[in-house]
């Protein structure tokens, strides 16, 4: 799950016999445990609307609006389009996944384990945070 400038809030890597709504509700839970537990946010949390591809629509949909009151809109492709258009808000999920290709570690699946590739996420995120905020 990435933000609306596309940094890391949360990484859920799982096995690829997890359907992506079931990945998704592990890693939405996961995300508000881990936000309510720091004090600013326990009575105050800015999420209120997710930007999700097809894969999500139906019934995850109503899961989220019942479990944490969010709203989920789903960015489809357009009826009549042929090739490649850039979708509203996707981009800024594809733009993430560029910026993490170019960490070698994460241009293939070298890692044994899931928990192994979410650290190397959230390393290869943390370095360009933070490469960002050096002056150039």
């Amino acid at each position: 799950m990435v933000d609306t400038q596309g940094l890391i809030l949360e990484a859920y890597v799982h096995s690829a016999s997890v359907q992506d709504a079931e990945g998704a509700k592990t890693l939405l839970t996961r995300l508000k445990d881990r936000l309510f537990s720091l004090a600013p946010f326990r009575s105050n949390c800015r999420f209120s609307h997710l930007w999700a591809d097809g894969s999500y629509a139906g019934e995850f949909i109503k899961w989220v609006k019942e479990r944490f009151g969010w709203t989920v809109e789903i960015v489809r492709k357009l009826k009549d389009q042929k090739g490649f258009v850039v979708l509203p808000r996707r981009w800024v999920v594809e733009r993430t996944f560029a910026w993490l290709g170019k960490y070698r570690r994460l241009s293939k699946d070298y890692e044994a384990t899931t928990q192994s590739s979410e650290a190397v996420i959230y390393g290869a995120m943390i370095h360009l945070m933070l490469r960002r905020l050096r002056p150039p």
